[in-house]
Parts: C-alpha cells; structure tokens; sequence
C-alpha cells in the first residue's frame, strides 16, 4: 500500500483527494492535516464522507511514515513547506498549488501533465501539479504544437465553477454574487498562461505567436468549457486524425464526434475534446472538471504513475451526466 499523507486537508482539493483515496486500491491515508481542524473527524468539513472514514485532522506532519505527501495549501505556501522541512529522501511531493509549475533555476518539480510528461513523472521525486484552466487548455492545443502546427495567433475563452476559486468565499465567489451571474477577470494575463505558453514551447520551441486567453466566471459550481481556435490550414478529418493519434495513448483524453457538455465529464478524471473546422480556422472544444482533471484526480493521476500503477487505478469515476 502506498502510505499518503494530505496537508492543508480542508479545502475543495483535498477533499475530493480524500474522497479518491479512500477508495483507491493501493492507497492509504496516514495523516490528514489542518491546523484549523487539528482533533476534529474530517468528516466535520467534508460532510458527505459521513460514515466512510474515521479520520480525524491533525496538527502533525509526520513526513517519515508516508511515501508520499500531497500539498494543498494556498499559493505560496507550498514554497514555505519546502523551505522549512526535512523533507526525507524517500518522500514524494505532489504540489496541487502555483508555486512550482514553471521552471526556473533550484525548482525541482517536473510539471506533471501526463499527456505531455508522463515518461518523466514516472521517475520523478517531485510533481508540480497543472492548474485547472491551464490543463483544459492544454489539452485543446497541444496535438498542434507537437505537429508545429501553432503558426498563428492562439484566441481561448472558457468559462469556470466557482469552485475553482478555492473554498474561502471571497466578493466574486460567493453565491449572492456568483448565481445567476457572469463576468471575465484577468483578461490576457491571468496566472496560468505562464505554464500554458512553457508547455506549447516545450512541444514547439518556434513558437512566438500572440496567446490571447479571456477567462469567464460562470455560475456553476464545478467544471470548465474551453473554446479555442487558431488557423489550420488541413481540413477537419486531418485534424481530426492528429488529435486521435496524440492522445491514442492517453486514456482520460476522448476525442469526440459530438459537440460536449460540462456534464459529461463532472465527477470524473476525463477531458472531452471536440472539433470544428470554419473557413481557414479550427475550433477545439475542450471540457474538463477543475476539480479532479483539473486538479485532485490528476494528482492521483501523477501518483499512479509515480509508483508504476496502472495511471487509471482509482479513478474510475460516474460522470454526473444530468
């Protein structure tokens, strides 16, 4: 059993962790920590576990009895974590927040999309985990930079849950505001262009095009709907064919005949991706949940993988499908 430790345990992300490991074969949580919540079941928070754990919140962080820990906290606390601990050399870290995911001299965290890493992260120590626009987005684009077919301006608008604000209410997440509601924010800088713009690079070094990214607030919960477009100069069965080809391999990514929905994929690890061809531009739909694809199930994911698992192991999931 791979022994698993979760920190920052209160949150949206550990929670559907918990929920994943709890059920998960090969896995067992040792500790989950809050200091908030140190003493009090887990179930006290994440009130749907009721009568399927016993865990309780700790205040410990007992590194040395776990094979691998799983960093929820917020943005830049992960960085502190790394600092002020012994981290001991067997341990592997999982880090579900920012602070890791772009390279840059003393980082030591590989950026663990397995759709585009998934050799490497097999024998990584560390896992920066992609944040939830960055993978739906990703995932709409990447067939094309690895052909070196990114030759024109890149224009994406998608829409998220408010879960994907994290747990903490703010003015533009809680629900008198959020219902009924819609707004864009961070228009053509928001945080996970960074590792979006690294990872088409990696792919397609050549890459110098403008990337024009319009966020959306949505007014559900959970789920995110990206569309995307750029100029192709194929027609859309060739398109069709080089997406198939490059996620033949990858078992959460479906490459669909039927123009999809966020419900299709709520509740599972999957990406739905879909394509349209219009004049001399490709359209790529693109529908993950920013909940687990888009965060706690491709941190199990990477674990998988991390461990020579099976990288499906545990995440066979019910989409919500109505």
């Amino acid at each position: 059993m791979i022994k698993v430790g979760i920190i920052g345990g209160a949150g949206y992300t550990a929670g559907e962790l918990i929920r994943i490991l709890l059920n998960h074969p090969f896995a067992e949580i040792v500790f989950v920590q809050s200091s908030s919540n140190a003493g009090n079941p887990v179930t006290t928070v994440h009130e749907d576990l009721a009568g399927e754990t016993n865990l309780q919140f700790t205040a410990e962080m007992p590194l040395d009895m776990v094979d691998v820990v799983f960093l929820c906290m917020g943005h830049g606390k992960s960085v502190e974590f790394m600092q002020k601990n012994n981290i001991p050399s067997s341990l592997k870290v999982i880090d579900l927040s920012h602070d890791f995911r772009l390279k840059r001299e003393g980082n030591g965290f590989l950026y663990g999309l397995p759709e585009l890493n998934r050799e490497a992260i097999k024998t990584a120590r560390y896992i920066a985990n992609p944040g939830c626009f960055a993978t739906g987005i990703q995932l709409a684009l990447l067939p094309l930079a690895a052909a070196g077919l990114l030759t024109s301006d890149v224009h994406v608008q998608a829409i998220t849950g408010s879960t994907g604000a994290g747990q903490k209410p703010t003015e533009t997440s809680h629900f008198s505001w959020r219902s009924s509601n819609i707004s864009a924010y961070k228009i053509f800088e928001h945080q996970h262009e960074g590792e979006i713009l690294q990872s088409l690079k990696q792919l397609q070094p050549a890459f110098d095009r403008d990337f024009n990214f319009v966020p959306i607030r949505g007014n559900h919960t959970r789920g995110i709907f990206v569309s995307a477009y750029t100029r192709f100069d194929g027609t859309l069965d060739e398109a069709k064919s080089l997406f198939n080809s490059y996620y033949k391999s990858h078992p959460f990514v479906v490459v669909t005949e039927t123009n999809p929905g966020v419900k299709q994929v709520v509740n599972t690890n999957k990406a739905v991706i879909y394509l349209e061809k219009h004049g001399d531009k490709l359209v790529i739909i693109s529908v993950t949940d920013n909940l687990l694809k888009g965060a706690s199930g491709q941190a199990v994911q990477n674990m998988n993988l991390m461990f020579g698992l099976d990288e499906k192991t545990g995440l066979n999931l019910k989409p919500v499908a109505f």
